[in-house]
């Protein structure tokens, strides 16, 4: 059996593009997140069953922190040498991933809800499976 455990973010390269959200990891692989994220007020709930990563950027929009919510699939070595960070909500719970940021499970659903202001970026939500992906913004 594979354990998994929580794990702090490094800062990361990103590029917000026309086409979508680029991310670069420190191994050097890129993640693309694609579309423009449709903008939503204050929280987004996700779909059930879905992966939720969190990315919050700096100011300059050009380096940001990303974080996988409730992934129990991918191994701490791979964690660990992308630069993303973990984080485990069990039911019911809530937690702060950064000043203005939180999470809460929810059953199989996970809610974000940001204050922009006060993370002092650009706040984004992706949530994603086998067979979609959709993006969101919170402002």
């Amino acid at each position: 059996m594979s354990y998994h455990s929580e794990h702090s973010p490094d800062t990361l390269s990103i590029d917000l593009t026309e086409a979508g959200i680029a991310v670069e990891y420190t191994d050097g692989r890129e993640a693309f997140y694609h579309g423009v994220p449709a903008k939503v007020e204050e929280s987004h709930t996700t779909a059930p069953a879905k992966e939720v990563h969190v990315l919050v950027t700096d100011p300059t929009e050009t380096e940001g922190v990303l974080v996988y919510v409730n992934d129990r699939t991918t191994v701490d070595e791979i964690i660990t040498e992308t630069g993303v960070g973990r984080v485990l909500v069990d039911d019911g719970e809530e937690t702060t991933l950064f000043p203005g940021v939180s999470v809460r499970a929810e059953g199989h659903r996970v809610t974000v809800a940001a204050d922009p202001e006060t993370a002092r970026g650009r706040v984004f939500v992706f949530e994603e499976d086998e067979r979609s992906e959709r993006s969101v913004e919170i402002v």
